[in-house]
């Protein structure tokens, strides 16, 4: 539990919740399914929803979804670099790179009618609590500022629900976006072999 919200982890048995909430939204932003992050980047929305599809079942997508009852109201996708590596404001990002982080958030999304209530801060908690299990390790962000940016297209987080969440913020990308950092711990649970899907840098 984050707050009143529960947290799961997207795999085969979240599927279809997750599922309802992109179709819910219109694919999300006309078809994305969370999959532009990712090595093969964008194709059709049916193309992109197989894809993200086979990516759960193998393992190779992650995200902390946040429920409701038995309604997905939003997540937050994280994996590791190679995982996700097409960031936005890459160039910058590279230029002043001097270490790779062991985990990225790339993706914050909270569907329509459930923006600012503390869904996409509870997504973010939710994939550190994800991140501790699988072995923990520095985690970045790449957040804007919510008074420079619209909700419905903070795709990336607020800095502020970073910033709340023990982030400190390393360097500037982009007019609006940062990146942000944190090490996460591992929790006492931690899984050997699930720990080992993470790359150091």
């Amino acid at each position: 539990m984050v707050g009143t919200y529960t947290i799961k982890a997207l795999d085969r048995s979240t599927w279809e919740a997750f599922a309802a909430l992109v179709e819910r939204n219109n694919g999300i932003f006309g078809g994305c399914w969370c999959i532009g992050f990712h090595p093969e980047g964008l194709s059709t929305a049916e193309v992109n929803r197989e894809r993200k599809h086979d990516r759960v079942c193998s393992g190779t997508a992650h995200a902390a979804l946040v429920f409701e009852g038995d309604e997905c109201l939003g997540w937050c996708q994280f994996g590791a670099p190679d995982e996700v590596p097409r960031i936005k404001n890459r160039p910058a990002y590279e230029k002043t790179r001097t270490t790779l982080s062991d985990w990225r958030i790339t993706c914050c999304y909270v569907g329509k009618g459930h923006r600012r209530q503390g869904v996409s801060t509870a997504a973010i908690a939710g994939a550190m609590e994800l991140i501790a299990d699988l072995g923990g390790g520095t985690v970045e962000g790449y957040p804007e500022d919510a008074a420079d940016v619209s909700a419905s297209f903070l795709f990336l987080g607020a800095l502020s629900s970073f910033e709340k969440l023990g982030f400190v913020r390393d360097r500037k990308i982009g007019k609006h976006r940062w990146v942000v950092t944190k090490y996460v711990e591992p929790s006492s649970t931690t899984n050997p072999a699930r720990a080992g899907q993470r790359r150091r840098g």
